[in-house]
Order: structure tokens, then C-alpha cells, then sequence
């Protein structure tokens, strides 16, 4: 039977997804950017800053292998919504500020800052792979490219590696890793860049009684 739609147990599923929201690490040692890299670097964030808004379907891989599906909405600057499809009754909102994990089976809403998401790099204002973050090592392979991120301020919140689609250049997916190694992937699909999207998309608020099954 396919793991996708299959019920997270209650205790497990802030855990599972807790990684999109803040992953803690040793810190990491950069290797050595060359020549190369930097070409390579240079494109990324060309490219990665002209994506204003962007739409997707995700697929998200748990570190224990489990999967669930949805709906990603991103605007830079620092807003991004998760949208899970049922059964997995979660959402996750990044207001420019707070990113917000809301569990709407167990009315449960935890916010940590922003900052301390490593995919905050992927929303702010400008994006510079260099300075404010460090690339830790640039990966290519037939057709793709993959680059491994921190924050150089915050060493500890965790890595983040970027797989993109080459010739053209497309953002295909991400992985947030822990420091014991564990691993929480996001594939996109279906990518939509730089239209309009509401802004009410990126504000939580606590769901009625009346939106209650």
C-alpha cells in the first residue's frame, strides 16, 4: 500500500515535519570554492533572484520514509505557505516574520522566528550566496546542480542543499538535514514563477469553530 495519505501518529507528525521548520546541526566546515563553483554560484543566484512568487505541487519525503503531497505558495520577501492534502491535516505559513506549524486535528500552533528556518534563505529580500550565507560544497551531475547552504551567522539551524534542473536552469527540489543526519526532501512539480498571489495567503489565523469538521 502506498505510504502517501497514510495517517501520521499524532506524536510523530510535529517531528516528522518539525525539519521544514528548524533544523539544529554541528557546525558545518565549507569546502574550498573554485573557479568553476563560483560560475556556477553566480547562476543560482541569478536566477534564484528573479523568482518573485512561485506555485508548485510538493512531494515531501519524512526522515522515516514517509511521504505526503500539496500545494507550496512562496513570495519573497518571507512568505511561504504549505498546504497538505488530507489526511495529513497540516499547514504551514511564514508571515515575513513567524513561520507558523498549525495541526489542525490536534489544535495545535507552534511559531519560531523566521530566521531560524533554513529555508529562510530561500525568501529574503535579496539573495547573495556568499557573506550573509556559505555555500559548503557545489555538486553537478548529468544535467543537474546541487548546492549545500548555511547561514553563516547561524551555523547551527542546519544545512540546506538546492537541486536544481540545468540548461535551463529550474529549482527542483530541497532537502533540510539535522545533525544526526536526518533528512526531510521536498520535490517540486508543476513550478509556476512571478505571478500575482493574495496576500492573505500568507497570514495564519487561528480556523473558527464553524471551519471545525
Amino acid at each position: 500500500m502506498s505510504k502517501i495519505a497514510r495517517p501520521f501518529a499524532a506524536s510523530r507528525r510535529f517531528l516528522l515535519l518539525l525539519p521544514l521548520l528548524l533544523a539544529a546541526s554541528a557546525i558545518p566546515a565549507a569546502a574550498a570554492v573554485s573557479a568553476p563553483d563560483k560560475v556556477d554560484i553566480a547562476r543560482v543566484e541569478t536566477y534564484l533572484n528573479s523568482i518573485h512568487s512561485l506555485t508548485a505541487k510538493f512531494l515531501q519525503v519524512a526522515p522515516d520514509g514517509s511521504l505526503s503531497e500539496g500545494k507550496a505558495y512562496m513570495r519573497r520577501p518571507g512568505r511561504m505557505r504549505f498546504e497538505y492534502d488530507d489526511p495529513v491535516p497540516v499547514l504551514l505559513v511564514a508571515d515575513g516574520v513567524w513561520m507558523v506549524f498549525h495541526d489542525r486535528k490536534l489544535k495545535q500552533t507552534t511559531r519560531v522566528p523566521l530566521g531560524s528556518s533554513p529555508l529562510s534563505v530561500l525568501l529574503r529580500d535579496k539573495i547573495e550566496l556568499g557573506g550573509a550565507v556559505t555555500v559548503k560544497s557545489v555538486n553537478r551531475g548529468p544535467g543537474t546542480l546541487r548546492l549545500v547552504l548555511f547561514d553563516s551567522d547561524k551555523p547551527k539551524e542546519g544545512d540546506l542543499t538546492l537541486v536544481f534542473g540545468d540548461q535551463p536552469l529550474t529549482l527542483r527540489q530541497w532537502v533540510v538535514t539535522d545533525a544526526q543526519g536526518q533528512a526531510t526532501t521536498v520535490s517540486l512539480s508543476q513550478v509556476e514563477t512571478n505571478m500575482y498571489l493574495q496576500p492573505t495567503l500568507f497570514i495564519f489565523r487561528d480556523p473558527e469553530p464553524r471551519e471545525r469538521n
